[in-house]
């Protein structure tokens, strides 16, 4: 081994002879290369080979191009490129190339490859690197079209992207993915065909002996690739992203219509056609020859028609398609106009009376989802229809009685009402709802005492909560106890809490910071009481929490009753108590505690 080590050395120093003799590096740089470089071979030539070593290797030389780089921009040198970087490039590309043999699955690697080949390396050795990891991720569509759209983009090469498509649809004949960037690379393709046309006619050459077909001009290329693929791909889904593609080229009116056309015929009983046709009108110019109206009110009546247009073809589109796939499109169409922002009150007004009336109708009909019904009650409580969103309320409330998210809406109507009734619709919730779905009721009913009710009101909920919710959903809830505790009564309220739970598990870590955090508030922060709750904390998360060990010991250092005389002790406890990366992590900060104390 030690053989090929030396000679590979020897393989380097013409470069970094050269390197020195034109002043890029002096002669003790050229000596540490020399070093770093023996040491990085050593480690890829051993029997045992590890990636994070070839990873290393390459990650210096890529380093080491760059510093010369620099180094030529400073002095102005660009000469003996071929026997400096080419040789360093054709070293990393050896390195990579055993890596990417050992290490065949690793995507990763092979992207670092490639990275590395178009900064570094000819088109002609990428497009290789490209073929080899083709060869052993043929089933990794991602992959095809990166190596398709390098071809098309980079190497300007249409027909070598062309025949990569056709290749990954061999392997993939389903990919929608596939078929949509073979689409948008052959309307590409056309494109800059019709672009060069267009050079050549404008310099009056002539272009009768090059090759610009009429079909191949008016994008039929891409029109066989739509045909094949919506014939293997069913659903409205990918027929509108193939039409949305399209959009993307002015030169394709034609197809786009026959794309749109197709969509209407095919797929009438999909949601998402009716969502698609209702949408175009926004795009569709009322005034002829595209005007735009002058001032801001005829703006405003002009986007109004646009909208109603839309809203026309929704209302179509339900009366076709009675399903709430449908009801959900045109409602949240509703909720996006009316969350645009316009100075137009009337198109506020017109905005807020469409999303309401659809609201209406879809819950007539029994076919709003629970989602939507929070969406209204919140646009009504936006809007102070404080009556209007109890009646919606109670009606999610008894179409999803099982759902705490109702629930909860329909108190917070309540509530924001002031209604006296709160409280018994909580009682009510909790008899309607699994107890191991309660917790976000507990806490926005122990949240509403507490504005409105006495302490001792909220501490009977908080008790209660705690008796009905188990395992780690109570965690939360004692943290919320602590501190309504600690905001309503004081350090003395808190620490009794803390008391009457201290053996309550499971905890957070930080139900012991709080109360740690509320003594050391105190203007008689008591030491004994530190100690105390450090010890409780530790037989929690003594195991896990190097933060808290190290706390402890800052504490007993700081405090003015601490006795740094017990850090030793709480040292050799920490070490005993703490695993793995733990136990690593509080001897670095141990140490780097004691040199900033030195």
């Amino acid at each position: 081994m030690a053989e090929i080590i030396q000679e590979r050395i020897e393989d380097r120093l013409p470069e970094l002879e050269q390197l020195e003799r034109i002043g890029l590096f002096s002669h003790a740089e050229i000596k540490a290369i020399i070093k770093k470089a023996s040491d990085l071979e050593y480690k890829i030539q051993r029997r045992a080979l590890f990636k994070e070593d070839f990873i290393n290797y390459v990650q210096y030389e890529i380093n080491l191009l760059e510093l010369i780089q620099r180094r030529r921009t400073r002095i102005g040198y660009s000469f003996k490129k071929d026997e400096i970087e080419n040789s360093i490039v054709h070293r990393v590309q050896g390195v990579f190339r055993r890596a990417s043999a050992k290490w065949k699955d690793d995507v990763q690697l092979w992207l670092s490859y490639i990275v590395f080949c178009k900064k570094w390396a000819t088109k002609a050795q990428l497009s290789k690197v490209f073929s080899a990891m083709l060869a052993i991720h043929s089933n990794k569509p991602a992959l095809w079209i990166m190596a398709a759209k390098w071809e098309m983009e980079d190497r300007l090469s249409s027909e070598s992207a062309r025949q990569l498509f056709l290749r990954a649809l061999r392997f993939h004949p389903e990919c929608p993915k596939l078929y949509q960037e073979y689409f948008r690379m052959e309307l590409m393709h056309t494109e800059k065909l019709r672009k060069e046309k267009e050079e050549f006619e404008k310099a009056k050459m002539d272009v009768g002996n090059l090759d610009y077909p009429e079909e191949i001009l008016k994008g039929e290329l891409a029109r066989i690739i739509y045909k094949n693929s919506v014939n293997i791909i069913k659903g409205a889904e990918f027929h509108v992203s193939l039409l949305t593609i399209a959009q993307l080229f002015d030169f394709a009116k034609d197809l786009q219509r026959e794309i749109y056309d197709d969509l209407q015929a095919l797929h009438t009983d999909d949601p998402l056609t009716w969502d698609y046709v209702a949408r175009r009108e926004l795009e569709i110019e009322s005034q002829p020859g595209g005007e735009q109206p002058a001032t801001k009110q005829a703006r405003a009546v002009e986007v109004g028609r646009k909208e109603e247009r839309c809203c026309a073809v929704y209302e179509e589109a339900v009366k076709t398609l009675p399903t709430e796939a449908m009801w959900k499109c045109y409602i949240t169409f509703c909720l996006e106009r009316f969350t645009k922002k316009t100075s137009s009150q009337f198109l506020r007004e017109k905005r807020l009376e469409r999303t309401m009336m659809a609201f209406r109708k879809a819950h007539e009909l029994r076919l709003l989802p629970e989602f939507q019904y929070k969406q209204w009650i919140e646009l009504l409580l936006h809007h102070n229809f404080l009556k209007e969103a109890l009646e919606v309320a109670v009606a999610g409330t008894e179409s999803f009685r099982d759902s705490v998210t109702m629930w909860q809406m329909k108190l917070q109507v309540l509530i924001d009402s002031e209604s006296p009734d709160v409280a018994v619709l909580f009682e009510e919730a909790f008899a309607h709802l699994k107890a191991q779905i309660c917790l976000p009721l507990w806490i926005s009913w122990a949240e509403w005492s507490e504005g409105a009710k006495s302490q001792e009101d909220t501490e009977a909920i908080f008790k209660k909560a705690l008796s009905a919710v188990k395992g780690a959903d109570s965690v939360t809830l004692k943290d919320k106890y602590l501190d309504w505790a600690y905001r309503s009564g004081g350090y003395k309220k808190a620490r009794a809490v803390f008391k009457s739970l201290q053996e309550s598990r499971p905890f957070s870590v930080d139900f012991f910071r709080k109360i740690i955090q509320f003594e050391k508030e105190q203007e008689s922060c008591k030491m004994v009481n530190l100690r105390e709750y450090y010890e409780r904390a530790l037989r929690e998360f003594g195991s896990v929490d190097s933060d808290l060990w190290m706390d402890y010991i800052k504490e007993e250092l700081n405090h003015p009753l601490g006795r740094p005389e017990n850090c030793g002790q709480i040292y050799w406890r920490a070490m005993k108590m703490l695993q793995g990366e733990s136990a690593e992590a509080f001897v670095a900060k141990h140490a780097m505690h004691q040199a900033g104390h030195l």
